[in-house]
């Protein structure tokens, strides 16, 4: 084989180009450390210094149950678990200690569901752009995910549907 300085870039600026079309469905990633998968992690996107959203697919191959206790993010002043409940008829956010990934199970971090609130972001998030966050789990220990900011598709469609809309999780600012 021809020893090209230039194979790599070429190669690279195909991989692109080939990836144009298909948007984030090919950057569709996990990471897997023990028993525990982390698939496909995303965030809303944001406009301004508005919260977001994070969600993900983790599942759990062992014969006993984990949680993840915290996470954290370089990219957001405060991050916390969160779940929806009805409170009166409406539908608020709250904190939760916790979220209990069942053995031999899988949990779906989702809009409208369980979910990750990442607070005071260092800056909007705009479709594509990634940030690293670490989730804490009790028996697998620290597993670090890199993120995907996409546009939260619902219902109504676009970034007023599902979570994207406006939601009391007390935050006055949403």
């Amino acid at each position: 084989m021809l020893k090209n300085p230039y194979r790599r870039a070429f190669l690279a600026l195909g991989l692109a180009l080939l990836a144009a079309p298909f948007g984030s469905s090919l950057v569709a990633h996990e990471m897997t450390k023990g028993a525990i998968t982390v698939a496909h992690p995303w965030a809303r996107i944001n406009i301004g210094d508005r919260p977001s959203a994070g969600y993900a697919v983790i599942r759990n191959a062992a014969e006993t149950a984990d949680r993840i206790l915290a996470a954290r993010s370089p990219a957001f002043g405060r991050v916390e678990l969160h779940t929806h409940q009805m409170d009166g008829g409406v539908m608020r956010m709250r904190k939760v200690d916790f979220i209990e990934v069942p053995a031999g199970d899988a949990v779906e971090l989702a809009p409208g569901g369980l979910h990750i609130m990442l607070f005071e972001p260092a800056g909007a998030l705009s479709k594509g752009d990634l940030f690293d966050m670490t989730l804490t789990f009790e028996h697998a220990g620290e597993i670090e995910v890199t993120v995907i900011a996409e546009e939260l598709a619902g219902p109504g469609g676009g970034q007023g549907a599902g979570h994207g809309g406006r939601m009391n999780h007390g935050d006055p600012t949403n």
